[in-house]
């Protein structure tokens, strides 16, 4: 195993602390898979607003629930950019969800 040693002085003496290079490079590697599956796809036209909330980088529950409501009054969203015509939801907001947003209707 591959440690990095620390030693710090404190009061009374000298604290060495080894440190696991492979494990925290490991936990690391995992974080980071987990973060890049975390962004999924969701249909606006279908989810709730907890789901658009959870899928969308820039959309918590409010602007979701603005989604399904505009959605409930308007019916379903034919283009991405008709999501712009929900109140909070700009074209920079689509953009950078423009791949994790479907828009089929069954």
């Amino acid at each position: 195993m591959q440690y990095k040693i620390h030693s710090h002085e404190v009061s009374g003496g000298l604290v060495i602390i080894k440190e696991d290079i492979m494990f925290k490079n490991t936990l690391l590697f995992i974080v980071s898979l987990l973060v890049s599956f975390s962004a999924f796809a969701v249909n606006v036209n279908t989810a709730s607003a907890e789901e658009i909330a959870a899928a969308l980088k820039g959309i918590g529950e409010s602007k979701a629930g603005a989604i399904v409501v505009y959605r409930e009054e308007h019916g379903a969203f034919k283009t991405l950019n008709d999501l712009t015509k929900v109140k909070g939801i700009g074209a920079a907001t689509v953009d950078k969800n423009r791949e994790n947003i479907e828009l089929e209707t069954k």
